[in-house]
């Protein structure tokens, strides 16, 4: 069987980092980058691994692959420390690294949770991303918010999915809303785009109706509404931020 690095980055991750870490212990290395914790994150991680790396902030994607690129082993499974992989992942995991068939990387479902309840709809669910790659075939895009791995050569799916415990109150999802609004705006000015009226009035209607009706978040009752509204006000927030940038920058 080929080994296999974990790769975490952290930032005052002491709620939910324990579980993380015992969820992978199994690991050939676990390899932390941290962002210089304030809380218990470095004490915890050091119960696991000695393979801790202190750097300044240098954005999500830049910060992930500087730890991927600090990783010894064949196979990346690169996760978020509010994340878990269950026995049944592990074992199918397991099941990868010793197959002589072999893609070069594989997609992995995430049962996202929010306020401790599984979200079954809405789009929160298979939730499909790039997470366990081979070293050297994976890389995530820099970008300003919401990364993803890109790998090199075939790659497949993984039937057992990682648990994500997110957004822990809707307070929690304010909090962090208002900082992944900033970053969306920034990107999309970066790239030149600008936000019209018309995305401001309607995006968040589209947002709402795409979640509730199209998605079906209404089958996980309350709380599905309940995002269905707060992501509809993250759309507008994202694209206010963004003509405010705009306006920040014309001549006059």
């Amino acid at each position: 069987m080929e080994s296999l690095s974990v790769t975490i980055i952290t930032y005052n991750e002491g709620k939910d980092i324990r579980d993380c870490l015992e969820s992978v212990k199994w690991a050939d290395e676990i390899i932390i980058v941290d962002s210089f914790s304030t809380d218990k994150t470095v004490d915890i991680c050091e119960e696991y691994t000695d393979k801790i790396y202190k750097e300044e902030w240098k954005g999500y994607a830049s910060q992930k692959n500087s730890a991927i690129d600090k990783a010894k082993s064949d196979w990346i499974l690169s996760i978020d420390a509010d994340e878990k992989v269950p026995n049944p992942l592990k074992e199918e995991i397991f099941s990868v690294l010793s197959s002589p068939n072999k893609k070069e990387g594989y997609f992995i479902a995430r049962k996202n949770f929010f306020c401790g309840r599984w979200i079954k709809h809405g789009g929160w669910y298979p939730d499909y991303t790039m997470r366990l790659f081979r070293k050297g075939k994976g890389r995530f895009p820099v970008r300003e918010v919401h990364e993803s791995a890109v790998v090199t050569g075939a790659t497949g799916y993984l039937t057992n999915p990682l648990e994500h415990y997110t957004y822990q109150s809707v307070s929690d999802f304010l909090q962090r809303m208002n900082q992944y609004s900033s970053l969306s705006a920034q990107e999309y000015f970066h790239k030149g785009k600008r936000a019209k009226l018309i995305q401001i009035i309607f995006g968040p209607i589209f947002t709402f109706i795409r979640m509730y009706i199209i998605q079906r978040g209404f089958l996980d009752g309350y709380l599905g509404l309940l995002l269905s509204v707060l992501y509809s006000y993250y759309t507008f927030t994202k694209y206010a931020k963004l003509k405010e940038l705009v306006d920040s920058h014309s001549p006059g």
